[in-house]
């Protein structure tokens, strides 16, 4: 079997089973994007850049593990400017000539995109929801600052409710409520644009839970 110290984030995705085991890894905590991650936050921190994981590395943060082939990261603008100054040449590069939102992290070849607050999620027009200022709404977990769940759940309603092809973030609220075993009265913690979707989502999941437990009944004769 290749040996899969000499290979890189992106060399291992283009074959199944090194992406397979990589995976697998990634959820033991010890795979390359998991090396990039520490590495990441060891870095901003130290540079005292604020910043909060988003995306699917905060729903993996959050306890509902999917895999995710990039780390996304929320920053300021002036956060974004310092990465850049400080950090590009040191550990991690553009991801493409003239990039100034999608990196590389420059060892692992894991792709980092960078999201500043006051942007809009999904299809990027102004509305209630807005990704947030990082210092402002984050939450540590194991040494990583994450977004909380409250507006990690809210930026995927909005983002699914919005962006064309967006559809998936809906699952991922959906995933959440049953992994994290959300109550219906968490919606009072939404933004009022996004509680009938929670709502919604919530309730597929308690009539799926009711089919599911209900006894078989023999069919009854007409």
């Amino acid at each position: 079997m290749e040996d899969t110290v000499t290979l890189d984030f992106q060399q291992m995705l283009s074959q199944p089973t090194l992406a397979y085991e990589e995976g697998l890894r990634f959820f033991r905590g010890v795979g390359l994007m998991n090396q990039t991650l520490r590495q990441l936050a060891k870095d901003l921190e130290s540079r005292e850049i604020a910043y909060s994981v988003i995306g699917a590395v905060a729903l993996n943060q959050h306890g509902y593990q999917r895999f995710t082939q990039d780390i996304a990261v929320l920053m300021t603008r002036e956060g974004l400017q310092k990465f850049t100054e400080e950090l590009i040449g040191h550990g991690y590069r553009p991801a493409f000539e003239g990039a100034t939102r999608k990196f590389r992290a420059t060892a692992e070849n894991v792709p980092i995109e960078i999201i500043t607050a006051g942007e809009y999620p999904g299809d990027g027009k102004p509305k209630a929801i807005v990704f947030p200022d990082p210092a402002e709404s984050s939450v540590e977990i194991d040494g990583i600052k994450t977004i909380n769940l409250e507006k990690l759940v809210e930026l995927k309603l909005a983002s699914g409710m919005t962006g064309a092809g967006r559809r998936r973030d809906l699952a991922d609220v959906q995933e959440l409520i049953r992994v994290r075993g959300l109550a219906a009265e968490f919606v009072e913690s939404l933004d009022s644009s996004v509680r009938a979707m929670y709502l919604e989502l919530h309730q597929e999941l308690e009539e799926a839970r009711e089919q599911t437990s209900a006894p078989d009944r023999e069919p009854t004769e007409g």
